[in-house]
């Protein structure tokens, strides 16, 4: 049986089931692997408590932009700290969010920066966070990362962006949206992306594929996601899974 990696997910943060659930549920539907990112500062304590509890899930350590408006210097010590655990294989999700908050652009870039920087000091990938605010993420990112694989979670920008993207190396992270009727930029992006540079997640407990769709979402639905990719480029779930599969064992370095 062929299995599946949800390189970013949220279990954390579900409330119809728990992540107990969530991981059998996973495993129950070929997901092999389970990578949780922090968002809040609060978080930064709780994945690597997540961590210890199961084998199969690892950890992300940042701060999203919508709590960058939170930061604290101290944030970086505890990652750090933290990240000496072999099972913390990234930063994220870090980025920028000119979507939901507009206030603190400037506030957002500079942790986005901090965080960037820190990811090349500890030698680990970046998961980003990008919405609506692509030209400046990239910019950033272009400028100040030296070292570090990038990830753009959820990608939202077109085939275009994609391909600037792809240039620079970085890998692009697709998710449920995939799967909606509606969602013809993002079908193309899935279309067209190189399968050596993509990635699949849930972002649970949002962003629900169909047939899910309004239900909360979870691990074990990212095989709706590679499903839907394999029908759009006309190539088998098995291609699918197992390139994506490999690209987070060379992305994150995980076993």
């Amino acid at each position: 049986m062929v299995s599946l990696t949800d390189t970013h997910t949220h279990i954390n943060c579900l409330q119809k089931i728990t992540a107990e659930e969530s991981v059998r549920n996973a495993i129950e539907n070929g997901v092999e692997k389970i990578l949780v990112p922090s968002a809040s500062p609060e978080d930064i304590d709780t994945v690597p408590k997540l961590v210890k509890q199961f084998d199969n899930v690892y950890g992300m350590l940042g701060i999203h932009p919508e709590d960058a408006k939170n930061w604290n210097d101290s944030i970086l010590d505890k990652i750090r700290e933290y990240s000496k655990d072999d099972k913390i294989i990234a930063i994220g999700e870090i980025g920028l969010d000119y979507y939901w908050d507009k206030k603190h652009i400037d506030i957002q870039k500079d942790i986005f920066i901090k965080q960037i920087k820190l990811a090349n000091e500890l030698e680990l990938p970046i998961s980003v966070h990008d919405r609506d605010a692509h030209k400046d993420t990239y910019d950033i990112l272009k400028e100040y990362n030296k070292t570090s694989n990038v990830v753009m979670h959820c990608f939202s920008g077109s085939v275009e962006f994609s391909r600037e993207c792809l240039k620079q190396g970085w890998y692009i992270a697709i998710g449920g949206v995939v799967t909606f009727n509606s969602a013809n930029k993002m079908k193309e992006v899935a279309k067209t992306v190189p399968l050596d540079r993509l990635l699949l997640e849930t972002d649970a407990p949002y962003l629900t594929p169909v047939p899910f769709r309004g239900k909360e979402n979870q691990p074990a639905y990212v095989k709706y996601v590679a499903e839907e990719i394999a029908k759009l480029r006309g190539i088998t779930f098995e291609e699918i899974a197992e390139a994506t599969t490999e690209n987070a064992k060379t992305v994150f370095k995980l076993n």
